[in-house]
This record gives structure tokens, C-alpha cells and sequence, in this order.
């Protein structure tokens, strides 16, 4: 049997699939190709995602050729042999480039007078983010574009696609499991449906989850992936959506996150986002940093979650976060204020605050600053009565 993703990759714009916010009809790209006006373009996001079909789309559409090469053993001769090919050639062709974030700076350096020229058209691919590693003569010359795992609805087209070309049946519950164990990756679907048939043409969830047992997912292999799921996880937190929250840290667990990365962030969260609104929170992520240190997994997914849930429903305040923030500003910007004298080390005219029974008015600063503002949230309403109580001011004060 044929395989099912070559069968099925679209040929022409029309039959193309997700990435609606790239080459949906009215956005730029789309007309672009339409117009036969094609930069040098860098594809980046999960596999099975269309990066490569655009790629060749986009060469047919053109009328040119088109040549493919893995940076992971890409050859700068075998480029230089294409570019000498067509130098003096009337049509541009376009070189695929997969795996881009692995070429070298060596390799950038050859592709680059060839798109300063415009003597090819360079495309190229890759599963990660590949700003940090194109040089900015390489991205100034070039676009970058996200590609976007497949919503379940797309998943779902790309299927319907598949009744034209193969005799099958499928269970309501297998053609779930189907779509989404793949994860937003068309290529894992049709891969999976494809020895599925060889099996019976009629697919149960059975014969899939002996094939696949569990989802794909996007783990947390790449630099990108890693750092958007601890973002997300961290961001829920602060939005106080339980839900999410662990969703996210479970994504992170399962794609073998380690829990020291995991524990770091929900330390620095606890101070930077919840501070003195509760200053438990931080007691409780230390904490939690010290036991999963001493647990590892699988028992520590338990203590990270009790830490989760717990931090989620806290109060939030980033007081301490932007204070510190505003003074630290000051300083770099060259605010260097003199200590008064009756601070410095000698203390001379310093007043002991407990001679004084707690507190007495002395001065701290040569100028006024501010750079606490409490939120008044949780703990903090404790915090403002205390600072009250001690100068002495009455608590209904100001209200």
C-alpha cells in the first residue's frame, strides 16, 4: 500500500490545509504566491504541520525547481553545484533546506550572497525556533513564519480525505483516539491509520493502542516547547485556573521534564506573583523544591500538584516584584543618594528604635522615594495594619 501522507499531500494552495493565519486567503503570504513574488522564507513548528508541502507548493506554483536538502548532512559543495547550475539560469530555483536551526555558520555564509542576489529562493524548515541560530544577515533577508499544530477540525478534514483513497471502516471511538493521540501532527495520523488497514480494514480502538499507546504529545525535547509549557504553567497560576495549571505542569511531567526546572519556577512564582499576600506560599514551593529533590518521580508529580493547587489559589501580589524592580531602575540610571550621617557605621545621632519603645521618627533616606506600593491583598492588609500600628497612626486613617 502506498503511503497515505504522500497520497494525500495537497498539491495546490486550494487543497492545503491548516495555517489560516500564514496563507488563509486574505493574509499576505497567500497573495504572495498567488502574485509568483516569493521571498526567502523559514518555516519553524511541530512535525506533520505542512512546512515541507507548503514548500513544494509554493515551487509549483512558480513553475521552478526544486531541490532538498537536511542540514544535518548538507554538503556546502552539493550547494555550491545547485547555485552554479542556475547562475546565469533565467528561473530561480528553490533550495528546502530541513533541520535549518542546525546549519552552521559556515553554511549561512554561502546561502547568503545567494539570497542577498536573489540567484535562489531558500526555504527552509525546522521543528524549533530557528531565530536564535540564523544570523541576523540570514533573518534580514528572510521571514519567518509559525506553523501551528492541526486543530482538531483539520485533523478531521485531513481524514475525511482519506474514505477517497482507502476502503476502511472505523469505530466513533477509534477515530477519536485516532485524531487526537496524534497530537496536531497529520503525518502521525495517517502514519497510524495506514498500518492500522494492513491489520483490518475495520479499525478498533484496540488495534491503535496496540500500535500507539500513548499520545505523541510534543514532550519537551525542544527549546521552544520546553519554555512555552512552563510559561503557559506559570501564567495559569497567575490567572488562578486550577485546571490549567496542573494540565500544564502534567504536560511537562510527561515529556520528562525534569522536577528541579519544574520546582525553580514555582519558587521564583511564589515570590514574584503571590509575595506578601501569602507569605506561606513561598514556605510551601521551598518546601516542595526540598522533598521532590529527595523523591524524584513518580511519587513527586503528588507533591508538585499539592504546591500547584496551592499556589493557584492564592492571593496575588507582585508588590515586592516591582518594588525592588523601580528601585533597582533608579540606581542603573544613576539615582546614588548619600547616606545620611546617623546611619552610617559609626551611628553618630542614630536613634535605637527600642529605647523608643519600637519606633521613632528619624530620617532614612535624603529624599523621598517610593517604590513599595502594597496591593492590600491577603497578608498584605496585615503587613499595612502593622506598619500603622507601629508609627502610631490610627488604622481608620486615610479611609
Amino acid at each position: 500500500m502506498t503511503d497515505l501522507s504522500n497520497i494525500l499531500r495537497p498539491q495546490t494552495l486550494n487543497e492545503f490545509v491548516g495555517q489560516k493565519h500564514i496563507i488563509g486567503k486574505e493574509k499576505t503570504l497567500y497573495k504572495l504566491i498567488e502574485k509568483k513574488e516569493i521571498p526567502h522564507l523559514f518555516f519553524y513548528g511541530k512535525p506533520g504541520t505542512g512546512k515541507t508541502t507548503l514548500a513544494k507548493i509554493i515551487a509549483r506554483s512558480i513553475n521552478t525547481d526544486y531541490y532538498y536538502f537536511n542540514a544535518t548532512t548538507i554538503k556546502i559543495e552539493d550547494l555550491r553545484k545547485v547555485f552554479d547550475r542556475y547562475k546565469n539560469a533565467l528561473i530561480k530555483p528553490i533550495v528546502f533546506i530541513d533541520e535549518v536551526h542546525r546549519l552552521s555558520k559556515n553554511q549561512q555564509e554561502v546561502l547568503l550572497p545567494i539570497m542577498e542576489n536573489y540567484e535562489a529562493i531558500i526555504i527552509g524548515a525546522s521543528t524549533e525556533n530557528p531565530f536564535f541560530t540564523l544570523t541576523n544577515a540570514i533573518r534580514s533577508r528572510s521571514f519567518l513564519y509559525e506553523f501551528k499544530a492541526f486543530t482538531k477540525e483539520e485533523m478531521e478534514e485531513v481524514l475525511k480525505k482519506t474514505f477517497n483513497h482507502i476502503e476502511y471502516t472505523i469505530d466513533n471511538e477509534a477515530r477519536e483516539y485516532l485524531i487526537l493521540s496524534s497530537s496536531g501532527d497529520a503525518r502521525a495520523m495517517l502514519n497510524l491509520l495506514n498500518f492500522a488497514v494492513k491489520i483490518d480494514s475495520h479499525i478498533t480502538i484496540q488495534t491503535l493502542k496496540e500500535l500507539r499507546e500513548y499520545p505523541i504529545g510534543d514532550g519537551v525535547s525542544s527549546k521552544d516547547s520546553h519554555y512555552d509549557l512552563a510559561s503557559a504553567m506559570i501564567k495559569s497560576i497567575r490567572g488562578s485556573d486550577v485546571d490549567a495549571a496542573l494540565y500544564y505542569m502534567a504536560r511537562l511531567i510527561d515529556g520528562g521534564e525534569s522536577v528541579e526546572f519544574i520546582t525553580r519556577r514555582l519558587v521564583i512564582h511564589a515570590s514574584e506573583d503571590i509575595g506578601n499576600a501569602n507569605p506561606n506560599a513561598l514556605t510551601m514551593a521551598v518546601n516542595t523544591m526540598m522533598a521532590t529533590s529527595k523523591i524524584g518521580y513518580p511519587e513527586s508529580r503528588i507533591i508538585l500538584a499539592q504546591c500547584i493547587i496551592y499556589l493557584t489559589s492564592c492571593p496575588k501580589s507582585n508588590a515586592s516584584y516591582m518594588g525592588i524592580n523601580k528601585a533597582l531602575s533608579d540606581i542603573q540610571n544613576g539615582r546614588i543618594l548619600e547616606i545620611p550621617k546617623h546611619l552610617r557605621d559609626r551611628h553618630i545621632g542614630y536613634k535605637y528604635p527600642h529605647d523608643y519603645g519600637g519606633f521613632v521618627e528619624q530620617q532614612y533616606l535624603v529624599e523621598p522615594l517610593t517604590y513599595y506600593e502594597s496591593l492590600s491583598v491577603g497578608y498584605e492588609k496585615t503587613l499595612n495594619d502593622w506598619l500603622k500600628k507601629i508609627k502610631n497612626k490610627d488604622l481608620d486613617e486615610g479611609k
